[in-house]
């Protein structure tokens, strides 16, 4: 009686899933939406004028998506400029060229004067690790580490290679180096430099750090095995102190029980290169199609259905914070969050980080979703900016479109409107609809 009951049940839940799917797919404003996002304001550091261009705009998205209530989060973000920046280098003895570089997020630059000095090249940090803090003394240090290709799983690639960014400078720092350039953590078989957060440990003297692209990679480590190669770095980058910005916030009040909230969320701010499309303009338009979904085809939701544009998720997390920070203080009880920040690719799954009795009850809808093509339910993985929420017991899930070409953009100027497919952003769409549409039943 009981497996009659479920399978009644699964039958009823595929058909309002196809209703979705079909009006997602033919009547579906996400990708007009990430057009307008990505062409009208293009990329959006948090604290820069086009991050404030884009809080009007999702508050516009949210109350056109026919949201009962929009409003907006403050959120103090911290303010890092690029300015100006240069990298030439002397191959072979020859006149210095110029190569395409990208300082990292957070650091610091040369305050516009010219840093000239000798590459000290590296392979990896455990060879680093071997030299004396004379040999590294005022030289710019080189990591050309790869992200490694042999990884099917390109998020394991980068997860392998981005401590790069992180722990790479302080090491160098620590040694007395003039500064530090790294391999980009990049799949792309090209020469985009790819850019990304960066840290000072505390006591550690701030220098300057950029990344190159693969090509350049290749090619400066084969002049260092030559002989002597020399450097030039003039780059302006530099914190700025804080900024007032916002998490764009809407909802759909829940019917039955307004106080229990379902998050669908992705993060508005991007690097200030490219335009953000895949990182992450796609998951702020996938969870606004969420809702104008429900909207559009007159879906009720038993919990408030809580859509989040959180601001500041690439160098400092502060919109995240900031949001668990109110739903604590406000006591608000939320039962489900999801996010979309891996890229506008055709989803393969949903991750999952919850309780094993909520995921094998997740698990048990996979007949649903397999004729999408979203069959991976194995993963444990949520998101960056509802990471917070779980210090607070809250069940999380991050779609996972197809990793392979996400690293070729991610954080570089390859990442535009016109790298994203409109049936995959729309399928990943449905996929975050439906996910918290089966919460929001059964849960």
């Amino acid at each position: 009686m009981l497996l009659a009951i479920s399978a009644f049940a699964q039958e009823s839940d595929s058909v309002l899933l196809r209703k979705m799917s079909n009006q997602i797919m033919l009547e579906g404003k996400c990708y007009e939406d990430l057009r307008v996002l990505t062409k009208t304001i293009g990329h959006r550091l948090s604290g820069s004028a086009q991050a404030d261009k884009a809080v009007t705009w999702g508050e516009q998205a949210l109350k056109e998506a026919g949201a009962d209530r929009v409003w907006l989060q403050p959120v103090d973000v911290p303010l890092w400029v690029r300015g100006k920046e240069n990298l030439k280098v002397q191959l072979k003895g020859k006149q210095f060229v110029d190569i395409p570089m990208l300082s990292l997020g957070n650091t610091q630059g040369t305050d516009n004067k010219v840093l000239e000095r000798q590459i000290l090249c590296v392979r990896s940090l455990e060879e680093f690790e071997q030299l004396t803090t004379e040999e590294v003394r005022d030289k710019i240090v080189f990591f050309n580490y790869a992200l490694r290709q042999d990884f099917i799983s390109t998020f394991q690639g980068y997860g392998d290679a981005v401590k790069y960014r992180w722990v790479a400078v302080n090491k160098a720092s620590e040694k007395q180096a003039a500064a530090v350039i790294i391999r980009s953590v990049s799949t792309g078989a090209d020469d985009a430099p790819h850019t990304g957060a960066s840290r000072y440990n505390d006591g550690v003297k701030p220098i300057p750090a950029l990344a190159i692209g693969n090509i350049s990679a290749e090619k400066l480590y084969a002049a260092c095995q030559g002989g002597a190669v020399k450097a030039q770095l003039q780059s302006n980058c530099k914190m700025m102190g804080t900024k007032r910005s916002y998490n764009v916030i809407g909802e759909l009040t829940g019917s039955t029980k307004p106080n229990e909230i379902i998050i669908a969320g992705g993060h508005l701010d991007s690097w200030d290169v490219g335009e953000g499309a895949h990182d992450d303009g796609a998951g702020c338009v996938q969870a606004i199609e969420v809702l104008r979904t429900f909207k559009a085809l007159g879906i009720r939701p038993n919990r408030t259905v809580r859509v989040v544009l959180f601001m500041n998720e690439e160098n400092g997390v502060k919109g995240g914070n900031a949001y668990a920070d109110s739903a604590l203080k406000h006591r608000e009880q939320h039962i489900f969050a999801m996010e979309s920040d891996a890229g506008g690719f055709v989803p393969r799954g949903v991750g999952l980080e919850m309780p094993a009795t909520l995921k094998d009850k997740v698990k048990s809808w996979a007949p649903l979703f397999s004729p999408y093509g979203v069959y991976d339910f194995e993963q444990e993985e949520g998101g960056v900016d509802i990471g917070p929420l779980k210090k607070q017991g809250v069940p999380l899930a991050g779609l996972l479109p197809d990793p392979q070409r996400y690293f070729d953009l991610h954080h570089s100027s390859n990442d535009v409107f016109e790298t994203v497919s409109h049936r995959e952003l729309k399928i990943g769409a449905w996929t975050m609809a439906a996910m918290v549409y089966m919460v929001d039943k059964h849960f």
